[in-house]
């Protein structure tokens, strides 16, 4: 009986010394990576009035009612990725251009969105799914908003293309 005591105890210490006990809690991803969003891809038309890929020299994206920076002064903007918001069904992001001359100019865009809690975890609790439900925006610098996919996604499907006007 006492070597069966010793050999359970070996062979306990030993799972454990060498990993073999799991946890819930690493299989989890609850951290802000793990959260859907929309992304977004710029374009405008050329001269031939065909859509190709844009990009905008400094942009900077707030969101309405929030003392947030979503993207803050950067540069060479081809895409970008923009969080709804979980306690509203709608999110107002302004879109501010800074040019050479010294001026700004913005844009605002209204995302109507349909949110919906769903358990994920004991260790995460609960997450939301969110889709596009309706947009409109102003038409400053933009000229068209295309929604390919409604769906906001964390595998980095396109959801808004965004058509700017040709600044040539």
């Amino acid at each position: 009986m006492k070597n069966l005591i010793r050999l359970f105890l070996v062979l306990l210490i030993a799972s454990v010394g060498i990993g073999l006990h799991t946890s819930c809690s690493e299989d989890s991803d609850c951290s802000i990576a793990g959260r859907a969003m929309i992304n977004c891809t710029l374009y405008t038309k050329d001269v031939k009035d065909e859509i190709v890929n844009d990009t905008l020299d400094s942009l900077t994206v707030t969101a309405l009612g929030t003392d947030s920076i979503i993207i803050n002064n950067q540069k060479k903007v081809h895409t970008l990725t923009l969080p709804l918001r979980y306690t509203s069904d709608s999110t107002i992001f302004i879109f501010y251009y800074a040019y050479k001359e010294d001026r700004t100019l913005c844009d605002t865009i209204y995302i109507k969105q349909h949110n919906v809690p769903y358990f994920e975890s004991m260790e995460c609790g609960y997450s939301m799914k969110q889709s596009i439900v309706g947009l409109k925006y102003s038409r400053l610098e933009l000229d068209t908003i295309q929604i390919p996919n409604k769906q906001a996604n964390t595998d980095g499907t396109e959801n808004l293309k965004l058509l700017y006007r040709n600044r040539d």
